[in-house]
């Protein structure tokens, strides 16, 4: 039977799952939840997937899905998914969840820490600064500004830590399941303001150099599947732009 993946290429973790499958030839059924629509909790959705959230794959009788509660935020991730599907295909090149152990370690202590790092920073800045303007909710200057430090320290941590002995993370010669979270995880950030983009993103020369390698090593699919991002990153802006009474 073809492998179902649910997913909303607007989700960091739906994209990872897709480039993944991509890469690695892997047959599977692409089913579109608009999460933006409120799809992942009609009936139907919850009947398979009680946690309401995305991504979520289906392979024969297995069910796989992943919620996880942090602080405030409804997170959602594709580690365990991603976990599987390298040791389910054999076919799966060995950088992208090594068999080595002490590598394997390494790749892991990487999704474990973008948890309650970088997932958190990311997810806080664009929910203050994109999600409640669009829906004209104040947002809390506070709350913001805690978001965008924990982003920044995040960012260092990545640039000087998990990139200081390699052009992928912890020291891979290529990139691993990790890379393709992390990665969609900063790229979610396009959705932000190009000014507000480029005052968080730029002095991370190591992150901005990694995430052009993780595009390179995964062309064509990386662009394919973010396309959806890059055309709403377009409308965001333009009605960020309206709102505030200028032109972008």
């Amino acid at each position: 039977m073809t492998l179902k993946v649910y997913c909303d290429r607007m989700s960091q973790p739906s994209r990872a799952i897709l480039i993944f499958c991509k890469m690695n030839g892997i047959d599977f059924e692409e089913i579109t939840i608009n999460i933006l629509k409120g799809e992942q909790h009609t009936p139907e959705y919850k009947a398979i997937n009680p946690m309401s959230q995305v991504p979520m794959i289906v392979d024969g009788d297995f069910t796989l899905f992943e919620r996880f509660l942090l602080f405030l935020y409804l997170l959602e991730f594709s580690h365990s998914i991603l976990i599987y599907l390298c040791c389910k295909y054999p076919r799966v090149a060995s950088h992208w969840y090594p068999s080595d152990l002490v590598e394997r370690a390494k790749v892991h202590s990487v999704l474990d820490w973008h948890h309650a790092n970088l997932r958190r920073g990311s997810v806080g800045v664009i929910v203050n600064n994109v999600l409640l303007p669009l829906n004209g909710v104040p947002s809390n200057p506070q709350l913001a500004e805690e978001a965008e430090k924990t982003l920044e320290k995040a960012l260092t941590v990545l640039e000087t830590f998990w990139l200081k002995d390699g052009p992928f993370l912890a020291g891979r010669s290529q990139p691993s399941i990790a890379d393709l979270n992390l990665v969609s995880e900063v790229m979610e950030l396009e959705l932000l303001s190009e000014e507000l983009h480029d005052r968080i993103l730029s002095p991370y020369k190591k992150v901005l150099q990694w995430v052009e390698d993780t595009k390179s090593a995964t062309a064509p699919h990386f662009e394919e599947i973010h396309g959806v991002l890059f055309k709403t990153r377009k409308e965001f802006r333009e009605l960020m732009a309206a709102k505030s009474g200028k032109t972008e």
